[in-house]
């Protein structure tokens, strides 16, 4: 990708004209997943875009959410690595965490990332537009500033990508000190000795794990009666025996209800459950995201907001006014950087006046990179029952595979869930769930044969390279089918 400072490509509202109005093929508001998604394929076909975007190009994806996580995820690795490194044979000197350098690093990937981002932009004659931006009568957009100074520009579609924030909860106000949500948290020089996570689905799971492996200690509280909702049961078992050996406490089915700060704000007590209370150095809240319609405007237009506050959108992502579309976190479909990716192609190919298919939301990738990693896509075996399906499941553990051991992580299950057949045998896979090494990375067969609604059957063919992680995929497809090789 072209690397070149973002100052180059952003035009200050100022720079524009104020009596007339700029025209674009289509405005995008919002530069996150979604809208430069769009903004790119769009580009790349010859039309003339303008993205609005009040930060930095690359959305809470870029900067304070996927790639940040994952690279402190990362480092949470390689300390595990440096401390476990006596297993192979190796020696080295007891480690130390500086978080600080691990911040630096993460703050340079992003800074690579989101120069290239802006160069592809450049190459491709995508106008950024700093600024608010909001949407009236007629698709024309108006661009604050915010310092005094406003811009309006009109698009022949309009895409309304603006993305989401975390949610909060009352009685734990953030103060990105005791209190923090996951911008903050992606923000400290040194980590807490200890940490309440309230929430334990992906986000939190992902935090705790991390925190936990750098040295905190660790408590989830989470208020539904499991952790990782959406996950296949035998994927979250793995996970929670995992928590356990490595000391990070999970109490489930209990509701925090405040907490009382330290006179000196060190530390502060959470209160949760029946009158029970927990010391910690910090709170990371982590109960998901609300999309940020806040500053849309929509007056005078046929866009319509529920009451969580998305906008409202078909399976194509039309809103309810000709010409306007919405995608990414701004809508209720999963929050998923790779869905926005492809709801904003989706809508540019549209526009192109391609056939188009919507996206099957039922059938998408999830990956979740805490340790264990988790990754799924298709229905788990209860979700599956309750759709209707009689089902043949089979789990295949990478305890018994040869470059699981030799990386060192043995835990972990492949399970895939097949449509029953009448003669009893397995018919089409309905989901593929896996937990283990690397299976963030080893999902794409199984996404695949989900996607295409293949048989155990016809995916028996692949061939699986030896030895690898990704055999434990072929194990277990191959067992289905009754003719596997090392899978009972």
């Amino acid at each position: 990708m072209d690397t070149l400072t973002a100052d180059e490509e952003v035009v200050p509202t100022a720079e524009v004209q104020q009596s007339e109005h700029q025209e674009f093929d289509v405005v995008v508001i919002g530069g996150g997943p979604a809208g430069y998604a769009a903004a790119l394929h769009g580009g790349l076909a010859g039309l003339n875009i303008a993205v609005v975007e009040m930060e930095k190009v690359g959305g809470t994806c870029l900067h304070r959410g996927c790639i940040p996580a994952k690279e402190f995820l990362e480092t949470a690795s390689v300390f595990r690595t440096v401390v476990g490194a006596k297993e192979f044979g190796i020696s080295t000197e007891p480690p130390v965490v500086d978080f600080a350098q691990s911040q630096a690093r993460k703050q340079k990937i992003v800074d690579q990332l989101w120069k290239g981002l802006q160069g592809l932009m450049k190459k491709r004659k995508v106008t950024t537009f700093a600024g608010v931006g909001s949407l009236g009568p007629d698709h024309v957009v108006t661009i604050d500033d915010g310092a005094g100074a406003t811009t309006k520009i009109r698009g022949t579609h309009v895409i309304l990508a603006a993305g989401s924030v975390p949610r909060t909860i009352p009685g734990f106000e953030v103060d990105g000190k005791v209190v923090m949500t996951s911008d903050e948290i992606l923000a400290l020089e040194s980590l807490p000795g200890s940490a309440a996570v309230i929430g334990g689905g992906a986000i939190g799971c992902e935090f705790a794990s991390m925190l936990a492996d750098l040295g905190a200690q660790v408590t989830i509280l989470e208020a539904l009666p499991k952790i990782l909702p959406g996950c296949d049961k035998d994927v979250t078992d793995v996970v929670l025996r995992s928590f356990k050996k490595r000391g990070i406490g999970v109490r489930t089915g209990v509701k925090v209800s405040g907490h009382t700060p330290a006179a000196d704000g060190s530390s502060t007590t959470v209160s949760f459950g029946e009158g029970e209370e927990l010391k910690v150095d910090a709170v990371v809240v982590s109960v998901g995201r609300r999309p940020l319609a806040d500053h849309l405007g929509l007056e005078g237009t046929g866009v319509k907001v529920d009451a969580r506050g998305f906008v409202e959108v078909d399976e194509y992502m039309q809103t309810g006014e000709p010409g306007v579309y919405a995608a990414g976190d701004l809508v209720a479909t999963p929050a998923l950087a790779h869905v926005g990716f492809a709801e904003g192609v989706l809508i540019i190919d549209q526009i192109l006046g391609d056939d188009v298919v919507p996206v099957d939301y039922g059938k998408v990738p999830w990956c979740i990179y805490c340790h264990p990693e988790v990754a799924f896509a298709g229905l788990s075996e209860d979700a599956a029952k309750e759709a209707g399906y009689d089902v043949v499941t089979k789990k295949d553990p990478y305890g018994g595979n040869g470059r699981a051991l030799i990386v060192g992580e043995p835990d972990g299950i492949v399970k895939v869930i097949c449509e029953k057949l009448p003669d009893g045998k397995a018919g089409r896979i309905l989901g593929v769930h896996m937990v283990g090494p690397w299976v963030t990375e080893q999902l794409g067969q199984g996404y695949l044969a989900v996607n295409w609604e293949a048989t155990p059957e016809e995916v028996g063919h692949y061939i699986q390279p030896h030895p690898t992680l990704s055999e434990a995929f072929g194990e277990t497809v191959l067992a289905l089918t009754g003719r596997g090789l090392h899978v009972g």
